[in-house]
């Protein structure tokens, strides 16, 4: 009984990852895809995000410029942008 416990955790950990790994591929696409206004787009781009991958996972108030309507403006592009990729 252990054993397919075993291999049912390990297929779970398995798809997760590959969730994850889809999910990163579908983000490896310029942030210019966005289509932000260029303010934003050139704090993004400062920083080092190049690609739409960098701002997963990232804690967008860290970022240098961003204030709040643009963290709302970059977050609403990003859910556009996920919910068509998915």
């Amino acid at each position: 009984m252990s054993d397919i416990k075993n291999s049912n955790d390990r297929l779970q950990e398995d798809l997760n990852h590959y969730r994850r790994a889809i999910c990163y591929m579908e983000a490896n696409a310029p942030i210019q895809a966005l289509c932000l206004p260029k303010s934003i787009e050139n704090i993004l781009l400062a920083d080092g995000c190049l690609r739409i991958y960098d701002l997963l996972n990232r804690n967008l108030r860290e970022i240098k410029g961003l204030g709040d309507s643009r963290i709302r403006h970059l977050t609403a592009r990003l859910d556009e942008f996920i919910s068509i990729s998915i």
